[in-house]
């Protein structure tokens, strides 16, 4: 009987950022994916290279993350979403995980409209959606703007950063929650890999 040994999951962020604020949070998604167990990479979509594409290929999830503009994802991430056609067509990225995460000026701002893109854009890849799994906080007297999911977003982790802030203003309720949902996703691409091992060893 073969030795049931599995691999780290391999999770990719792969996200853009205008102004930096998304970058906070593509960061804190690394750490949560990595502190449960995988082996993370960022990939800025405006700048990716024939390496980056090729962990893109190799990943087991991926995680979709840009500012909200203009009541969906940002210019530069969708170029790169166009630029997946080929992958598309051959069916790369067919059972990967995905998540996604994004941040507006407004507490609203039309972030679903950005979350529903990047889990459309999954769907076609034939990918599979992990959902933020939190409830909504903040949202009774005894809350607090400092509960995870502040803003109460289901479909991912959604942030909001004053228009005229710097990075150091990403509201550290939305830091935890991008961590969150890192972790989150690590740990169901860990389960779906050992149960693909697992089938692959009874095969």
């Amino acid at each position: 009987m073969s030795e049931f040994v599995t691999l780290p999951p391999s999770v990719v962020v792969a996200f853009h950022s205008g102004y930096g604020h998304t970058s906070v949070l593509a960061e804190a998604v690394r750490r949560g994916a990595a502190g449960a167990g995988a082996e993370v990479a960022l990939v800025p979509v405006d700048t990716i290279t024939d390496e980056q594409w090729q962990r893109l290929d190799d990943a087991d999830a991926v995680v979709f993350g840009s500012p909200t503009y203009m009541g969906s994802a940002s210019a530069a991430f969708h170029t790169f979403a166009e630029a997946t056609s080929r992958r598309f067509s051959e069916g790369r990225w067919a059972d990967k995980l995905a998540a996604g995460f994004t941040n507006s000026a407004s507490k609203a701002g039309d972030k679903s409209s950005t979350l529903a893109f990047f889990a459309t854009f999954a769907a076609q890849h034939r990918m599979l959606w992990v959902s933020l799994g939190l409830a909504a906080g903040w949202n009774s007297t005894t809350a607090s703007e400092n509960d995870l999911n502040r803003l109460g977003f289901w479909g991912g982790a959604g942030a909001q950063t004053p228009l005229d802030g710097g990075t150091d203003t990403v509201h550290t309720s939305d830091i935890s929650t991008a961590e969150h949902l890192g972790a989150r996703v690590a740990r169901h691409a860990a389960l779906a890999a050992t149960g693909r091992h697992a089938i692959s060893l009874t095969a």
